[in-house]
C-alpha cells in the first residue's frame, strides 16, 4: 500500500512564517471570491469595500487599530504560553476576569485622580487574569492536568460571574429595562491618540516588543523554548519544568487580564458579559498564525482587525458579515498549510512508514 509521508526539508526557506501568512491570505481571497460568486456577489466590489473601510482614511485606520489592540494582547497571551508548547484556551475568560477586578477597583477608588486610578485598574486587570489562570497553572505544573480543558472551562465561570454581578451586587440603580453595571468613572479612560485609537495600542506594542526580545534574546526565553521543545533536554540542563509551566501560564493569564482592563478603560464604558467580544478566542488564531512568536503577533493582529472591520462594512452591500468569519478561518487554514509545506515535503512510501 502506497501512502504519503511528510519528510522535513533539509533546507528550510527563510522567512517561512511571513511567506506562509501571505500564502494563506492569497488562498483565502481566492476561496472567498469563489464563495462570493456563488452568492451572486462581485468579489472585486466586496474586497474594495473591505479595503476602503479598513485602511483608507484616519477613521478607517483607527477602527482597525482599535480592533487590533485586544487581538494583539490576547494573541500575545496565547503566544507566551505557546512558546513552551502550552495552550491557554481561556484568554477569553481571563480577559473578563481582568475587566471585572478592574471594575471593582474603580468602584472602590473612584475618588482618585485619573492617572493613579488608571494605573491601579490596569495592574488589577493583570492580577484578575493571573488569578483565573492560577488553578490551571497549578493543575498542569503539579498534577499534569491538561491546561486546555481547565482554562476553557473557566471561561464560562468568568462570564457567568459577570452576569450575576450585573443583576445582583453591582446592578446600576439608575438602569431601566435591562440590568447594567455602573459605568466606570469618567477619569478612568485611557487617553486617545487619534480617532478611536487610545494609548492601549502603545501598551500592546510595548509588550510585544518586550516579550519578543525576552523570548529570543534572554536566557529565560531560551529555557522556555527548550522546555517546550524537549522536556528531557530541559531536565538534563537543570531547568525546572514545573516552575517554567507555572510561570508561562500565569504570565499568559496576566496579559489576557490586562487586555480586559485595556478594553474596559479604552473602548467600553462599563463591564458587561459581552466585553470580551470573542477577542480571547480570536487571539488563539492570531497566535497560531504567528507560530507562537510574539514578533509576528502584531502583524497578524493588525490584519485580523482589518478583516473584522471590513467584514462589518460589507453588510451595506447585502453580504452577510459571516463572510468575515469564513475569511478568517480560510486565512488560518491556508497559512498553516502553507507553513507545513514550506517546512516539509511529501514522500510516497509503501507499507508502514514513520515521519
Amino acid at each position: 500500500m502506497i501512502r504519503p509521508v511528510l519528510m522535513r526539508r533539509e533546507r528550510v526557506v527563510p522567512a517561512t512564517q511571513a511567506l506562509g501568512f501571505v500564502a494563506g491570505i492569497l488562498m483565502a481571497l481566492v476561496l472567498g471570491a469563489i464563495l462570493l460568486l456563488i452568492s451572486d456577489q462581485s468579489p472585486l466590489k466586496v474586497y474594495e469595500r473591505m479595503f476602503d473601510s479598513a485602511f483608507l482614511g484616519t477613521d478607517s485606520l483607527s477602527r482597525t487599530l482599535e480592533r487590533a489592540t485586544p487581538l494583539a494582547l490576547t494573541g500575545l497571551a496565547v503566544a507566551v504560553a505557546g512558546s513552551m508548547g502550552l495552550w491557554n484556551i481561556g484568554a477569553e475568560g481571563q480577559m473578563m476576569a481582568g475587566a471585572t477586578v478592574a471594575t471593582g477597583v474603580a468602584m472602590v477608588a473612584d475618588g482618585l485622580s485619573g492617572p493613579v486610578l488608571l494605573a491601579l485598574m490596569l495592574v488589577s486587570g493583570i492580577a484578575g487574569g493571573l488569578v483565573l489562570a492560577l488553578g490551571p497553572a497549578l493543575a498542569r505544573s503539579q498534577l499534569g492536568v491538561s491546561e486546555i480543558i481547565t482554562t476553557l472551562m473557566l471561561v464560562y465561570v468568568a462570564i457567568r460571574l459577570v452576569e450575576w454581578l450585573q443583576t445582583g451586587p453591582w446592578k446600576d440603580p439608575n438602569s431601566f429595562g435591562f440590568a447594567q453595571i455602573e459605568p466606570v468613572p469618567a477619569q478612568a479612560s485611557l487617553p486617545g491618540l487619534f480617532g478611536r485609537v487610545h494609548i492601549g495600542v502603545l501598551i500592546a506594542l510595548g509588550l510585544l516588543v518586550f516579550f519578543s526580545l525576552a523570548v529570543s534574546r534572554t536566557s529565560w526565553g531560551y529555557e522556555l523554548r527548550l522546555a517546550g521543545s524537549s522536556a528531557e533536554t530541559a531536565r538534563y540542563a537543570g531547568i525546572s519544568l514545573r516552575r517554567k509551566v507555572l510561570t508561562a501560564l500565569l504570565m499568559s493569564g496576566g496579559i489576557a487580564g490586562l487586555a480586559g482592563a485595556v478594553q474596559l478603560t479604552g473602548s467600553a464604558t462599563r463591564l458587561n458579559p459581552d466585553l470580551s467580544n470573542g477577542y480571547g478566542f480570536a487571539g488563539i488564531i492570531v497566535a497560531a498564525l504567528a507560530l507562537m512568536r510574539p514578533s509576528g503577533v502584531a502583524v497578524v493582529a493588525f490584519v485580523f482587525g482589518a478583516v473584522q472591520v471590513g467584514g462589518q462594512s460589507i453588510q451595506t452591500l447585502g453580504v452577510s458579515s459571516a463572510i468575515s468569519d469564513i475569511l478568517q478561518a480560510m486565512i488560518l487554514f491556508g497559512a498553516l498549510v502553507s507553513v507545513v509545506f514550506f517546512n516539509y515535503r511529501i514522500r510516497w512510501a509503501r507499507g508502514a512508514a514513520h515521519v
